[in-house]
């Protein structure tokens, strides 16, 4: 192999970690290491991170059941949501000019870092309406809390090609109360339904896959899936989101001063972007 497809299973290996270790918020680092790292162009790489991440969820989902930890319901329930929107958030991005599209994913990776970093260290979810001293009791109104978080998550994995844990965990928590464990292996089984959805919406519009970088990336994911679900429970959880928050910070803002120069172009992005 040459160093390029190095590189492609290295990258692969820090989205499978981070997304074993976090539930779905690591892999948000997927989309500038494909542009960044391994230079794919920003639409396909947001559709190569969706698939990607979607398979490597998948893997560790399966393994996750197989060890009984999913709330296979209420990550179904969720997943609902997600699928039927993820299709909007693809469809957005389609009139987004890559510069803008960018800087808006750059921001969001600031706002989930500042989300972990001062985020509770919770080991229980603190619990919602859904939630009684019998255990949590998936009504009408809880599967409308459920599918309503997975709308947004699912238009945000559409857009921006990530997992959304950052949203699932914290809505399986509040409306489910089960312990953090078991949210974080649920939430692997809704990323890996929304972005089914999300890699067919990408297919309609004719988005192509380069299939080496997309096999060794997967490849580098289901290896860091394995490793970063092994030594979750070895790590300290507050100290662990704190350096994923830092990362996080530093790679928006990188981002950010990385797309700032066409913003002060003599042409807005958004006039490169109308079809004239």
């Amino acid at each position: 192999m040459n160093p390029q497809d190095w590189l492609g299973l290295a990258y692969g290996l820090v989205v499978g970690v981070s997304l074993g270790l976090t539930g779905g918020g690591g892999s948000i680092f997927a989309v500038p290491l494909l542009i960044y790292g391994l230079g794919v162009e920003t639409r396909t790489a947001i559709g190569l991170s969706l698939a990607a991440v979607g398979v490597t969820a998948g893997f560790g989902a399966a393994l996750r059941l197989k060890a009984h930890e999913v709330e296979v319901l209420p990550g179904v329930i969720f997943a609902l949501g997600g699928m039927s929107c993820a299709p909007l958030g693809v469809w957005l991005g389609c009139f987004i000019p890559p510069a803008v599209l960018l800087s808006i994913f750059a921001l969001l990776m600031v706002f989930v870092g500042w989300r972990m970093w001062c985020g509770k260290a919770e080991t229980e979810g603190v619990p919602g309406p859904c939630v009684s001293h019998g255990g949590s009791r998936l009504g009408p109104g809880c599967h409308a809390r459920l599918i309503g978080a997975g709308a947004v998550a699912g238009v945000l994995s559409g857009l921006f090609g990530i997992g959304g844990g950052f949203i699932i965990v914290p809505a399986l928590l509040y409306v489910t109360g089960t312990s953090i464990h078991r949210a974080v292996a649920t939430s692997l089984l809704a990323i890996f339904l929304i972005s089914l959805a999300g890699v067919a919406a990408n297919l309609l519009h004719r988005q192509a896959f380069p299939m080496p970088v997309s096999a060794l990336f997967v490849a580098g994911g289901f290896v860091g899936m394995l490793l970063g679900g092994g030594v979750r429970r070895r790590l300290s959880g507050p100290a662990l989101k704190k350096v994923f928050a830092a990362a996080m910070w530093v790679v928006g803002a990188w981002m950010l001063a990385k797309n700032w120069p066409a913003f002060t172009a003599s042409a807005s992005p958004w006039v490169d972007a109308l079809p004239l």
